[in-house]
């Protein structure tokens, strides 16, 4: 499969057959996501702007926005509550962390997850191949309480988003962050915004962080 960041917290992530499944759609970051975007099934893990500017995505998607259990275009996908920020959504509300399955291999997209290490959050994610974890801090979770989470699940591949590049305008940290908390050969740098994983690959990818840069 091929898995495309597009900046922030969204991803396109395009199956061996060509389904297309993308992730929190975003305005107003200081950046714009690319022209002609299409998908078939978008996910939304809450309804602030950064994250559901579903207008920017064609193709006849579906749209999943709430916590449950679905089945799209082949794709098996779980979407849970978690909380927008520390005090139990006080601040900004609930937030859906979303399993889904492609191609064999098990995502999971946390969205603004904003607490810190919960047990009953870490059972659920648990069993996920590939994490795609936020680190900016501020509105998320921060590169402290990411690695965290990391240290006590092990996820096999961690993919960090939510943090600020250099055309960025929101109050996150820089990737620089959380890099910095993790081993260097542990980390694989792609700064075309574009990777191909092959879940045959996994298990030597086991502890590997991909970095990467977004696709403009």
């Amino acid at each position: 499969m091929k898995i495309t960041y597009l900046g922030h917290s969204c991803f396109c992530i395009e199956s061996e057959n060509g389904t297309k499944l993308i992730t929190d759609p975003y305005t107003k970051v200081g950046y714009e996501l690319p022209k002609g975007l299409s998908a078939d099934i978008v996910l939304c893990s809450h309804g602030h702007f950064d994250h559901n500017y579903v207008c920017a995505i064609g193709g006849n998607p579906s749209f999943l926005t709430e916590a449950g259990n679905y089945s799209v275009n082949g794709i098996d996908i779980a979407g849970f509550d978690s909380w927008h920020d520390p005090k139990q959504g006080a601040l900004r509300g609930k937030n859906v962390i979303f399993h889904f399955t492609v191609d064999g291999v098990r995502f999971c997209h946390f969205g603004d997850l904003g607490e810190s290490y919960c047990a009953d959050t870490a059972k659920k994610v648990a069993n996920a191949d590939v994490w795609l974890l936020p680190v900016g801090g501020t509105y998320t979770i921060d590169a402290t309480q990411a690695k965290e989470y990391m240290d006590k699940l092990s996820p096999k591949v961690v993919i960090p988003m939510h943090y600020l590049p250099a055309d960025g305008a929101l109050d996150i940290a820089k990737i620089d962050d959380f890099l910095s908390k993790v081993d260097d050969d542990c980390v694989i740098s792609c700064k075309a915004g574009e990777y191909i994983l092959d879940k045959a690959h996994l298990e030597e990818m086991n502890g590997k962080i991909i970095y990467m840069e977004r696709r403009k």
